[in-house]
């Protein structure tokens, strides 16, 4: 067999090799976890929240969040009543709601915040003043 024809073969089969390897990896989901959604139902207003994005992996940490109601407008502004809190007490405010404005019966959303950094063993979500109640936790363990 020719030399250059055995170095060729080499080389697309290595070039093979690297390709299908790229596309694999890119191919195979990520490992992700499944928070636990956590719910208060004290009326007037009803608040589910789930971690869509938390941990040290992820430079924003975002939290889907749905209000109901059925008495009333849900007019309230979700970046002025929540916040995070780690067990040493510390606060973090989130910086942004991916939803909609205010009013109507039901609203749904993203609530985004910057990674609380170093990483807490429990992070608490709170909402302060929604629905006339002074305040609603939800937990979770981050380890």
């Amino acid at each position: 067999m020719n030399k250059y024809l055995e170095y060729f073969l080499i080389a697309l089969a290595f070039g093979i090799i690297l390709y299908v390897g790229y596309f694999w990896e890119k191919a195979l989901p990520l490992p992700s976890i499944e928070w636990e959604t956590k719910i208060n139902e004290e009326p007037p207003v009803s608040i589910s929240t789930t971690p869509l994005e938390l941990g040290n992996e992820n430079g924003t940490w975002k939290f889907d969040i749905a209000f109901d109601t059925h008495s009333g407008s849900l007019d309230g502004d979700p970046l002025k009543s929540a916040l995070i809190t780690d067990e040493k007490g510390n606060k973090f405010y989130p910086i942004a709601w991916e939803g909609p404005g205010p009013g109507g019966h039901h609203r749904e959303g993203t609530l985004v915040f910057n990674a609380v950094k170093p990483l807490p063993k429990i992070v608490t979500l709170k909402f302060i003043n929604v629905g006339g109640i002074a305040e609603r936790s939800f937990d979770w363990n981050i380890e």
